[in-house]
Order: structure tokens, then C-alpha cells, then sequence
């Protein structure tokens, strides 16, 4: 199903059938449009300390009640390394996780979440059915200097310049995720500023031809006129099949519906 980012923001996270704390904000990497970490906000809890959790660590989401219950204890949350509350989380950072809770890297294999499609795929595996830190395909990923950091926080992107091929036309206000993969599939673009009587829309991350972080600007591969006389977008109905069909169809755009397609988008144009 396709949940908006902003709305998990808030929501409660439990570990031992306790609850520790709350989504203060989401890490999405830039090359595969995913959710890789929450940031929890625990209060009095491990203060000074940032403390993130993978979408592998959630057991069971109840989106009735806003909340997120984790398969790790909050031993193990208080135990694992982790930057100060005021460092940005390094590829170094993210590798002492993945080896401290014994998870693959997400940014080696095939899958969108290195041996698997989904994150729940990935928790769900024993040891010996999965890749280790250790192993020689992995073992490049320890010293190839390439492999940077492409982590992204959401209060961060959100306000962001959306400019179209002919001119400015909004900003970003939210993302649509896959609460399956936690990849991201649309962002929700606000006009008001630059349309009379302004509204907001949905755009396929598909579109997106370019974006200059240093700019804070995603380039769209859509005319200003298109996504001005495109289908309003309602916060309070769901993103559904029917939405995604109607909206590709208004653009003139072929819909494929595939769990690879985040894979597919980098290969493409990887916007970095």
C-alpha cells in the first residue's frame, strides 16, 4: 500500500512491547529512492545519542493506531554504535549497524535491499542464509572509496524547488511511499506560491530529469501547463491503483507497476 512519509512521521515505536519513543524524521537514500533509517526521537531516553531504526527492524506496522513495533530490543537499540545527535550518519556509521545487528549491506546485491526485495525479506533470513559483512563480494564494499554516503533526510527535501522544463511551478511537501519496499514512488508538489488558486499534485518520481542538491531544485520533465491543468491531489484519499492509472494516463506516460522500478530509475538516471 502507498503511505505519505509525512503521516509516519509521529509515530510511535515499540521494542519489548514498550514504547521508546517516536519517527522524528526518515533517512531515504538518493540513488535508490528508498527509506533506509528512522531517526526516533526518545525523549528522555539516550539523550545526546541518535538512534536509528531500519525498516528490517519493523515486525509489525499498525497504521490504525500510528505505530511501529520493532523484532530488536531496546538493549540492543541502546548497545548499537551510532553518531552523536549531532553528526550526519556516514557510510562508516552504517556499516557499524548492519554488522552489530548482522544485516546485510543494502547497497550490495541485486535486490532493492541487497539480497531481497523487501525489508522484511531481509529480516526474516538466518544467518546462513544471508550475506555477511565478511563475505569477498562485500569485503570490496569495506574499501572501495566510492561507496559514499547518499543518505537524505525528508525535513530536509521538504520545501525543495520543483521547476518544470519551462519555469518554476512549486515545492516539495511530501513524498508517497511503498510500505513494502519503503521505496519512494511519488512526491507531492505544492503550487500555491506560483499558481493562482494553487493546489497540490502528484508526480511520479519517474519524471524527475535532474536534481541539484546544492540548489535544493528537482528539474521535472513536465511543462509548467501540464502540471498546472493535472488531476489535484487529496491528501485524505488514498494513492491507489486507480490514482497511479489515472495520473500516468493524464500525462501521457506508460505505468509499470514492478517492485524493481526504483533499480530501474538509477540505472537510468541516478541524479547524483
Amino acid at each position: 500500500m502507498l503511505r505519505s512519509v509525512h503521516e509516519i512521521i509521529g509515530y510511535k515505536l515499540h521494542a519489548d512491547n514498550q514504547h521508546f519513543g517516536t519517527c522524528e524524521d526518515v533517512l531515504f537514500d538518493d540513488q535508490f529512492w528508498t527509506v533506509r533509517h528512522i531517526i526516533a526521537n526518545t525523549g528522555n531516553w539516550l539523550i545526546g545519542k541518535m538512534v536509528l531504526v531500519s525498516p528490517i527492524m519493523i515486525d509489525q506496522p499498525d497504521w490504525n493506531t500510528r505505530s511501529l513495533f520493532l523484532t530488536v530490543s531496546k538493549e540492543a537499540l541502546e548497545n548499537c554504535p551510532a553518531p552523536s545527535a549531532d553528526e550526519p550518519v556516514s557510510r562508516e556509521h552504517e556499516k557499524k549497524m548492519f554488522q552489530y545487528y548482522g544485516y546485510p549491506y543494502y547497497w550490495a546485491g541485486a535486490g532493492l535491499w541487497g539480497p531481497a526485495a523487501y525489508p522484511a525479506a531481509v529480516g526474516a533470513m538466518t544467518p546462513d542464509m544471508s550475506p555477511s559483512a565478511g563475505d569477498d563480494d562485500l569485503d570490496a564494499y569495506e574499501t572501495d572509496p566510492s561507496q559514499e554516503n547518499h543518505l537524505r533526510s525528508f525535513k530536509e527535501v521538504k520545501g525543495y524547488f520543483i521547476k518544470a522544463s519551462d519555469g518554476d511551478i512549486g515545492h516539495v511537501e511530501d513524498f508517497i511511499l511503498d510500505d513494502e519496499t519503503w521505496a519512494l514512488r511519488y512526491v507531492v508538489v505544492d503550487t500555491r506560491n506560483w499558481l493562482p488558486g494553487g493546489k497540490k499534485v502528484l508526480l511520479s518520481l519517474d519524471w524527475v530529469k535532474s536534481i541539484n542538491w546544492g540548489e535544493s531544485t528537482f528539474d521535472m520533465d513536465l511543462t509548467t501547463g501540464a502540471i498546472k491543468n493535472g488531476p489535484e491531489f487529496d491528501p485524505q484519499k488514498p494513492v491507489n491503483l486507480e490514482t497511479e492509472t489515472r495520473l500516468y494516463d493524464y500525462y501521457g506516460r506508460p505505468f509499470e507497476k514492478t517492485i524493481d522500478k526504483n533499480i530501474q530509475r538509477h540505472i537510468a538516471n541516478p541524479f547524483v
